[in-house]
């Protein structure tokens, strides 16, 4: 089947990607969507940016468009990209949102596409441990609920950061997976990566309780061995 994956550069829609790819379906577009507002309700906004290099990274094509970032108008302006796609279906990242999942759901059916979500409602741990597993180079880059702090912010994933997110969870709920807006990331490196991203320069911005790394200057470079 030919697709378009939903990307924005972080951890599940990098996930999904590794997922259809396995499963040897037709990745014609990476597709990004660049918020204008911070409070997206469907679209990451920190470094979302940097999906160019993600996309020169996998050696994919990349489909990108500006959006509102207004509740429902946002929703369009996608729609309006999808719709000129020569793609069967549309692969997103959805975990656990049910907001998310309706709406891709509702316009893919519009246009006439299969929506595909190869990680919906799957344990969100084991989704975690297969990122780590499989070789992923996961970092925060944003950070938005009570008991994460900016040391969090350019941590890399791994099972010491896993094992205090699920004790953060244990304490204050907070979502494993982050889809709640808990937090962003950024891969900068996965097993379909031809080369992986290195950061040149950040810029911290905290406004006390939250804040998110501002990835000012990034390239790509050769994978180590």
């Amino acid at each position: 089947m030919n697709v378009a994956v939903l990307i924005s550069g972080g951890k599940d829609s990098a996930l999904a990607l590794y997922r259809v790819l396995q499963r040897e379906y037709d990745v014609k577009y990476l597709v990004t969507m660049i918020p204008h507002r911070e409070d997206s309700w469907m679209f990451h906004y920190p470094n979302v940016r940097l999906t160019s290099l993600f996309a020169e990274a996998c050696g994919l094509p990349l489909v990108k468009a500006e959006t509102s970032g207004v509740k429902e108008k946002e929703l369009e302006d996608l729609k309006r990209l999808l719709v000129n796609l020569d793609v069967e279906g549309v692969v997103s990242g959805a975990v656990c949102s049910v907001y998310q999942k309706n709406r891709l759901d509702r316009i893919c059916a519009e246009i006439g596409l299969e929506s595909i979500a190869p990680l919906w409602h799957e344990d969100p741990k084991r989704l975690m441990e297969e990122l780590i597993a499989e070789g992923f180079w996961v970092i925060f880059t944003g950070v938005y609920a009570y008991g994460l702090d900016r040391r969090w912010l350019g941590r890399r994933l791994d099972q010491e950061a896993l094992k205090d997110l699920i004790e953060l969870n244990r304490k204050y709920g907070i979502s494993l997976i982050g889809e709640g807006g808990e937090y962003e990331t950024l891969v900068l490196d996965a097993p379909f990566f031809r080369e992986r991203i290195k950061i040149l320069k950040t810029r911290t911005i905290w406004n006390g309780e939250s804040g998110y790394l501002s990835i000012e200057k990034a390239r790509l470079e050769e994978k180590s061995p």
